[in-house]
């Protein structure tokens, strides 16, 4: 299944890319669907950065898929690579559920649109049912199913909850900056 999101944000392109890149554990009150966010590691090399988080997921899980997944196995592993040369990120995402048969991966595009920022989203969600351990041969083309269509309807709306928690964070910035 294709990602592809859009996002407007009314600020500078260094300035939210920054925000992303730099002040993730301040946005978390402004994404419903997670809990938490471990920093495993972050390093950078020239213009990169390099960071993994440990993301633990929540929110309701739809009844078909909740016999297959409890809210402890909502996590994920994100391996991020920041380019502030060309503001690029390319990301994936290693699912702590099934792990051997989920591919997810993309890459985000930090544009400069006429002083505000357009974040062009793009990347793929696929499930190889061969590679689902524990679940009868006959169901794993089901499950499959279930399992992509219920990571592809949190994966965008995270996106584009996450890119409204940005612009909130900054324009609360420039307000208290304003009243100082």
């Amino acid at each position: 299944m294709i990602l592809s999101t859009d996002i407007q944000i009314p600020f500078s392109r260094s300035i939210v890319f920054a925000t992303y890149r730099d002040r993730l554990m301040e946005l978390i009150p402004y994404m419903t669907n997670v809990r938490s966010i471990e920093v495993k590691s972050r390093h950078q090399d020239n213009a990169c950065i390099h960071a993994v988080n440990e993301w633990h997921g929540g929110g309701e899980i739809p009844a078909p898929v909740r016999t297959l997944l409890s809210k402890d196995m909502l996590k994920w592993t994100e391996y991020n690579t920041w380019n502030e040369s060309d503001y690029t990120l390319v990301w994936s995402i290693k699912t702590h559920a099934f792990t051997e048969a989920v591919h997810c991966a993309g890459k985000n595009r930090f544009l400069n649109d006429h002083g505000q920022t357009l974040i062009e989203s793009r990347g793929e969600i696929r499930i190889d049912p061969k590679r689902i351990q524990g679940v009868p041969p006959l169901l794993k083309n089901q499950v499959a199913s279930v399992v992509e269509d219920f990571l592809s309807k949190k994966v965008e709306p995270n996106l584009l909850q996450m890119s409204e928690g940005v612009r909130q964070y900054l324009d609360q910035q420039t307000i208290k900056y304003k009243l100082a």
